[in-house]
């Protein structure tokens, strides 16, 4: 299992379009993925559950990827959120 913390840097936070893209990168890989914020622990491979979290500019959010192509899958979302979701914000 591979775990990581990453900040959301976007202005608009986890909405709907970049929680889409998260999920469509995880959704990519093999891996069982969770999202931690606040106290929750979702599927970070579902657009409701990310949702959910309501996490804001700010944030510090936990990854956790546990399976076969983990080391990967996890490059890619944290590549994903170092770049603001493609935002530029």
């Amino acid at each position: 299992m591979t775990e990581r913390e990453l900040l959301i840097a976007n202005k608009l936070g986890l909405h709907a379009r970049a929680t889409a893209k998260l999920v469509q990168v995880l959704s990519g890989y093999r891996s069982n993925a969770t999202l931690v914020a606040k106290g929750r622990e979702v599927n970070a491979k579902s657009i409701m559950g990310v949702m959910l979290l309501a996490a804001g500019y700010g944030t510090s959010v936990v990854l956790r990827i546990e399976g076969e192509d983990e080391a990967a899958a996890m490059e890619a979302a944290a590549a994903l959120f170092e770049r603001k979701f493609d935002e530029g914000g």
